[in-house]
């Protein structure tokens, strides 16, 4: 099921046996909170974390009876699905016992979630939950939901400016709330400019992202420019970028697969790895030396260009490359 239905469900009862996965980090949190301070489990809760998870561990607690006389929550996040067989057994032990409950945090890719659904049937006790990406009318009414928790008192617009310039991640406008929270007194756009820390490198990713997937970028150039990035960084970025696609594609070549960690140095999350072995795979070697030497080009224009004629270079810059593709 999706959120809306998942949360007309919590309006009856609290599902026993709940996986939860996808693109919104935010709201994957604020349901485990939900579970943990209806059932007062806080205390007493299993939490096994990635490499943490041990099955005989698991079953062995929601096996036995809370020690408080209370509920037994046991709470499994990871990025790799488990066995069906243990995923089975743990659902049917909240079946078994309503003082029990499992909730599955899991990170990992979208195929890996799905093929555990038929674990989380209604028949089973269970139920599946995938979350998407806040529109900035959801981002909006869910970071005023979250300033009401915290008593933090915050005007519409600054909520609106927080979720654009954070790129629309709600998980960390909701942690900038509880900081901006701190300061005991109302809340307002000039505060979030002083305060918040732009993700536009976020952006600017992503940007590029679309631009090598042959998308429509000028908006999202437009928007880069409004939050405070300039033609140079963007350049700057967009080369880097360019760098890890070949290392990408070198890798694949070599390996037949794609790992950041080997690649940079450093794991990027799930969706962006992806996203950049996909790139790599079709773009083609020549085309990448080609853009390379496009870029060099452009930034020596640029830097020599008059600063009321550098935003319309930048376009022309990425529009260019773009036909490189």
């Amino acid at each position: 099921m999706y959120h809306r239905e998942f949360e007309q469900r919590l309006q009856q009862s609290l599902p026993r046996a709940v996986l939860l996965y996808g693109e919104n980090e935010y709201l994957i949190e604020h349901y485990l909170r939900l579970y943990k301070e209806r059932l007062d489990a806080a205390e007493t809760m299993l939490s096994l974390y990635h490499d943490e998870y041990d099955f005989e561990r698991a079953k062995g607690y929601l096996s036995q009876s809370s020690l408080f006389g209370g509920t037994n929550l046991l709470l499994i996040r990871r990025e790799k699905k488990l066995p069906k067989k243990e995923l089975d057994a743990l659902v049917e032990l909240t079946k078994k016992n309503e003082d029990n409950y499992l909730l599955f945090a899991f990170t990992g890719e979208t195929r890996d979630a799905k093929a555990m659904h038929a674990s989380f049937t209604e028949k089973k006790g269970g139920v599946w939950v995938r979350f998407f990406e806040a529109n900035p009318r959801e981002g909006q009414r869910f970071l005023q939901q979250e300033a009401q928790r915290l008593g933090l008192e915050i005007d519409d617009y600054a909520l609106a400016h927080l979720f654009t310039l954070l790129n629309g991640n709600l998980a960390l406008a909701a942690k900038e709330l509880e900081k901006l929270a701190i300061l005991d007194r109302p809340i307002h756009s000039k505060d979030i400019d002083q305060m918040v820390y732009s993700t536009a490198p976020l952006a600017v990713e992503q940007l590029l992202i679309d631009l090598f997937s042959k998308q429509p970028i000028t908006e999202t150039i437009a928007k880069l420019l409004d939050l405070g990035e300039d033609e140079f960084s963007i350049l700057r970025v967009t080369q880097f970028f360019v760098q890890q696609i070949f290392l990408f594609q070198a890798y694949i070549k070599i390996h037949g697969r794609a790992d950041s960690k080997e690649i940079l140095g450093y794991k990027l999350p799930r969706h962006i790895e992806d996203q950049k072995a996909t790139i790599a795979l079709k773009v083609r070697s020549g085309a990448l030396l080609k853009i390379y030497e496009h870029l060099i080009q452009s930034e020596l224009r640029i830097k020599s260009a008059k600063p009321g004629y550098r935003e319309a270079l930048l376009y022309g810059t990425m529009i260019k490359l773009q036909s490189y593709l």
